[in-house]
C-alpha cells in the first residue's frame, strides 16, 4: 500500500511540459483611499479595463438567468474570446488576454464538447484556463485564485460558474443579506486588487419581476455588492433570449441574443430590443416607419402586400397605445426613439470605454493588508490552480 497521500485534485495541477524559472513578479503598489476634496479632482485616473467593451468591465458583474436558459453557454463563449482576442456575441471585438474559468458544475468530457462546438474546427486558445474543482473562497479559494492572478499579471477576466460553489458557509450571527453582502466581497476583493473582470455566475428566482435587478437569487446584498448586474431572460419573437445589464461603470441597457444551436454560441442581434421581441408584423412596421418617419398605414401596406390595410391600421394603433411608435393629429406614425435601446454598433460607447482599453491599470478600493496572504501563499500543499 503506498505511503503517499492522493494530493486534493481541487488544488492541485500538474504541468505536462517542464517550466521555465519563474520571473519575479512586478510587486504591487498599495492603492490610494484617500484624498482631499481638490486632490481627488486633480486626480487622472486610468479608464477602467474592459473584458467585453460597454457590457463586462473590471469589478465584480453577477451574470444571472434561470436554469437551463444558456448562462454557461454564454459564459464559456465569452471565455474563448476573450482569451483569444476575438470578438464576443460574433460582434464585439475584444482584446485578448488570460482568463481564468471555473466550470464547476460541469467535467472535463463536458467541457471539451461544448468547446469542440463553440470553436467550430478552429484552434483552443492556451490563454484559457479551466478548472473543474476549486474550494470555497473562506477555505482557500480565494488564495487559488489570486495565485493565478499573481503568475498572469495581464489576465482580464475570471469566470465562476456557478457561484454558489465558491461562497462557503455564512458567517454565524450574521443577517442573510450581511452573508450575502461578505459572499461577494470575497470576489471584489480579487476584482479591485488585480483590476480584472469576475463574472459570477448565478440564478434567479422563480418568480418573475418588472425589475430584473429583483430576480437576482438571494437578498439584495449580492446585487448591492457586486460592481454590475447582468440578467439572461428568455424572449420571444426572434430573439432567444434578452441580456438586461446594468452597473457602476456600465449604462443601463438590454441587447436582443440569439442562440445559434448549431455552434453553441449566442449571436448579439441588430437593433433595438423591440425589433426582436415583438410579432413579425410589428417588427415589419418597425423598421419600415424607423427608415420613413411620418408614414400613415397606406404607406405601410405598399411595402407589406402580404398584410390588409385595415390590420396594419389596427396594429399601428396598438403599438402607438403601446409606445412602440408615436401618432400625430394627421394620422402619421414615426418611431418612439426617446425610450430605444442603441443599438449594436454603439455598445463599446455605453460608458464612454475605449475599444481597445489600455492594460495599465491602477489599482484601487481594498488595501494590501485586507489581501494579506493572497499574492504568494504557498503554506499549504498545491494550493495554486
Amino acid at each position: 500500500m503506498s505511503t503517499n497521500p492522493i494530493p486534493p485534485l481541487h488544488l492541485y495541477s500538474v504541468p505536462s511540459d517542464p517550466q521555465p524559472p519563474a520571473e519575479a513578479l512586478p510587486k504591487r503598489e498599495r492603492p490610494r483611499t484617500a484624498w482631499t476634496a481638490d486632490q481627488l479632482m486633480a486626480t487622472d485616473f486610468p479608464e477602467p479595463k474592459w473584458a467585453v467593451p460597454g457590457i463586462l468591465a473590471e469589478g465584480v458583474s453577477l451574470l444571472a438567468g434561470p436554469p437551463k436558459v444558456g448562462k454557461s453557454w454564454l459564459s464559456l463563449g465569452l471565455a474563448l474570446a476573450v482569451a483569444a482576442g476575438g470578438q464576443a456575441f460574433d460582434s464585439v471585438p475584444v482584446q485578448g488576454g488570460p482568463v481564468l474559468y471555473l466550470a464547476l458544475e460541469d467535467t472535463p468530457r463536458r467541457l471539451q464538447t461544448r468547446m469542440g462546438k463553440l470553436l467550430g474546427g478552429q484552434p483552443a486558445p492556451a490563454g484559457l484556463t479551466l478548472v473543474t474543482e476549486c474550494p470555497p473562497f473562506p477555505q482557500g479559494g480565494t488564495e487559488a485564485i489570486a495565485q493565478w492572478l499573481d503568475r498572469n499579471p495581464d489576465a482580464r477576466m475570471v469566470v465562476i460558474d456557478v457561484f454558489a460553489k465558491m461562497r462557503g458557509q455564512a458567517p454565524q450571527g450574521v443577517s442573510a443579506y450581511d452573508a450575502d453582502y461578505v459572499s461577494v466581497g470575497y470576489a471584489k476583493r480579487l476584482a479591485d486588487h488585480y483590476g480584472v473582470a469576475v463574472v459570477l455566475v448565478h440564478h434567479v428566482r422563480k418568480a418573475g419581476s418588472d425589475d430584473f435587478l429583483t430576480e437576482v437569487s438571494g437578498t439584495n446584498g449580492i446585487a448591492g455588492a457586486a460592481d454590475a448586474t447582468l440578467v439572461l431572460k428568455r424572449a420571444r419573437g426572434q430573439a432567444d433570449g434578452i441580456l438586461h445589464v446594468t452597473g457602476r461603470d456600465v449604462d443601463e441597457a438590454e441587447y436582443a441574443l440569439q442562440f445559434q444551436s448549431a455552434s453553441g454560441a449566442w449571436h448579439l442581434l441588430d437593433g433595438p430590443v423591440t425589433d426582436h421581441t415583438v410579432g413579425d408584423t410589428r417588427a415589419a412596421i418597425l423598421r419600415y416607419v424607423r427608415a420613413n418617419p411620418g408614414a400613415k398605414p397606406k404607406d405601410i401596406a405598399g411595402d407589406l402586400p402580404q398584410v390588409d390595410i385595415d390590420t396594419i391600421r389596427r396594429t399601428c394603433s396598438r403599438m402607438a397605445a403601446d409606445g412602440q411608435l408615436t401618432r400625430d393629429g394627421s394620422g402619421r406614425y414615426y418611431p418612439d426613439t426617446g425610450t430605444r435601446t442603441q443599438g449594436v454598433l454603439e455598445v463599446s460607447e455605453l460608458s464612454d470605454c475605449p475599444v481597445t482599453p489600455p492594460d495599465q491599470h491602477e489599482g484601487t478600493g481594498q488595501s494590501e493588508l485586507e489581501l494579506s496572504g493572497l499574492s504568494g501563499s504557498t503554506e499549504a500543499e498545491g494550493t495554486a490552480i
